[in-house]
């Protein structure tokens, strides 16, 4: 076996082995994940029960409570639906928000999306966000006081049964509940909610107890038992805040257990904490002008509760007189505009960040800007990624240009390049020193044929995040088959494109790479045109590798969102327009249909080979 062959089966076996890697340990348990994801929602929806709550220790002075359970009585096995009648309620009832507030802790605790559904069918199940204590998956936020050190008033908790105003809190009509502790203090609850998805709760406090009194103001976000997650490196879905100048923080569900006590404590000046999953968030606002302490925790048995709070600054209230403090709570869907509005004109520090744009910020936000911005104009997010390559395409056609003309140089040598080669067989060092030489004197860049890829990727990456990670791009339809482009293409050639009825997806080890639909096939063939536009390398081991790449990258993007290969397809084909017109006005021949014709010719017979 020759040394070409050889290297040949070598790099196709590397290739394999980190391609059968990938897919067994991340890509096929993010597909399981997906799965379980997928299943866990559906049977919240549903309402069925397979979780309790952990009962906690009681509260340290000065610090918020730990899940705000206090001698709850509620049954521990209840469906949601069950849960939510155990206490009396207050209906919400707002442009896009509909559930309700539990009268017993004055939790806000059952919260859905009116606009946002579990599937593309307009007539599946609502979101639902929030869940009270007793059901399945208990997630909700909690506001209220704890007592100065010493103290030990009385004060409103999760056993605590205010009185309200009225029965539903519309966007239009806040709700103002009351408690008297029976010591003298009145707490006044006024609770308002937008026409999007903030909360804002008002605490006041009259004092008739006939001495100064000292409270510190809480809020919480608490969820029982771990959720599942999407399990993708390339999202944050867990604890996540900014505490003063600190910086986003982002806390996972197993990496909090780490720490010291289970607990990550932080302290400043405005800022928000919660939980953020893909496309949804709760959290807990104080007054940006407030200090405050922020911590992230996790506590319990073998099912953890987890909980982001703050405890803010001193709530003083003279004899006889009263005093308030304003908080706030998000509770919904991570659109991008929703944020800058909050951010900008609540003064919410930093509050896009609620949205994982990542590391590379700098260019996953614009690249969503432009979307939006076509999006509006046209009406469909499939045309405005076709618009922003063109104009990306457009931005680069300088250093295409340049790539492309060294590229045509580098053909025009090629009869020179094989002499070099076949002068210098035996002196690999020489040989590439005569190559290099070569090079310098034709002014040649033997790497700048790469730079049209090496572009690719910053857009590819931001593009591919600002599809994953944008509600906006969520079940947003293209044409025909595609009605959700941050999902991979519905159709599957393994399935004869719906009538075999199995899932070769759901098969050990390879499943991950049967996700091949029709535009992951476009997208192969395009890559395949646009390589053999090119001469072919001289070397084996690269034409022969160049020659897999389109089928490799076939299989490897069949499971990927739909909007991303479809861009990848139309950058293909907007790369083979705009090589032609450069070489064309080069005056160099274009390869591909001398390429194409050589496939189909009969390779000659070596010398002394064997009829």
């Amino acid at each position: 076996m020759s040394e070409d062959n050889r290297n040949l089966f070598l790099a196709i076996g590397l290739s394999l082995l980190v391609i059968i890697g990938w897919n067994y340990f991340y890509a096929s348990p993010q597909l399981q994940k997906e799965r379980q994801v997928q299943s866990h929602a559906q049977s919240q929806v549903q309402q069925t029960a397979n979780g309790s709550p952990n009962a906690q220790p009681p509260a340290s002075p000065n610090a918020p409570p730990q899940g705000g359970i206090a001698n709850e009585s509620a049954p521990a096995t209840m469906n949601r639906a069950d849960a939510l009648a155990a206490s009396p309620r207050i209906a919400i009832d707002s442009k896009n928000l509909f559930g309700s507030i539990d009268l017993k802790g004055a939790r806000i605790d059952d919260v859905l999306l009116k606009n946002y559904r579990e599937t593309p069918d307009p007539h599946s199940p609502n979101i639902v966000l929030l869940s009270p204590s007793g059901s399945p998956a208990p997630y909700y936020a909690e506001l209220g006081f704890v007592n100065g050190s010493g103290r030990t008033l009385t004060l409103p908790n999760a056993d605590t049964l205010w009185k309200a105003d009225r029965d539903k809190l519309t966007s239009e009509q806040p709700v103002t509940l009351t408690f008297d502790n029976g010591q003298g203090l009145v707490f006044h609850r006024r609770i308002a909610v937008d026409d999007r998805y903030m909360f804002t709760i008002t605490d006041s406090v009259e004092n008739k107890s006939g001495g100064p009194v000292t409270l510190y103001p809480y809020a919480l976000v608490s969820r029982h038992g771990k959720p599942k997650t999407s399990g993708y490196s390339i999202l944050h879905e867990g604890m996540v805040g900014v505490v003063g100048d600190s910086g986003v923080q982002e806390p996972t569900y197993d990496s909090i257990l780490k720490e010291p006590n289970a607990t990550k404590t932080l302290s400043g000046t405005g800022g928000w904490l919660g939980f953020t999953d893909k496309y949804w968030a709760a959290v807990v606002i104080p007054d940006q002008n407030m200090s405050f302490k922020g911590e992230f925790s996790a506590f319990g048995g073998t099912e953890k509760t987890y909980q982001a709070d703050f405890l803010g600054a001193p709530l003083n209230v003279a004899a006889g007189g009263s005093a308030d403090t304003s908080m706030r709570v998000f509770a919904g869907a991570k659109e991008v505009q929703t944020l800058d509005t909050y951010q900008n004109n609540l003064g919410i520090k930093k509050f896009e960040l609620l949205i994982d744009w990542g590391w590379f910020y700098f260019i996953t936000r614009p690249m969503f800007q432009f979307l939006d911005l076509f999006y509006k104009f046209t009406g469909n997010f499939g045309i405005a990624i076709l618009i922003v390559t063109v104009l990306v395409k457009a931005a680069f056609f300088p250093l295409a240009n340049r790539s492309y003309l060294s590229m045509a140089k580098m053909k025009a040598v090629q009869p020179q390049m094989t002499a070099l080669r076949e002068r210098y067989a035996d002196d690999k060092v020489k040989q590439q020193q005569e190559l290099m030489e070569l090079y310098k004197r034709e002014k040649i860049n033997p790497v700048a044929g790469c730079l049209p890829m090496l572009i690719q990727i910053p857009v590819f990456f931001s593009l591919y995040k600002v599809l994953f990670i944008t509600i906006e791009m969520r079940q947003a339809p293209f044409f025909g088959w595609i009605r959700d482009l941050s999902q991979p293409d519905p159709t599957n050639v393994f399935t004869a494109f719906g009538l075999l009825h199995w899932d070769p997806t759901a098969l050990p080890l390879i499943g991950h790479f049967l996700a091949i639909g029709i535009w992951p096939l476009i997208m192969g063939f395009s890559m395949f045109i646009q390589m053999k536009m090119n001469p072919e390398p001289p070397d084996p081991v690269q034409k022969q590798m160049f020659a897999w790449m389109p089928v490799i990258f076939t299989f490897m993007l069949g499971s990927f969102p739909s909007g991303l290969v479809i861009y990848w397809t139309w950058n293909n084909l907007l790369s083979v327009l705009q090589q032609t017109l450069i070489m064309h006005r080069a005056g160099v021949k274009i390869e591909l249909w001398d390429n194409l014709a050589n496939m189909f010719r009969k390779k000659p017979k070596q010398a002394g080979a064997r009829g």
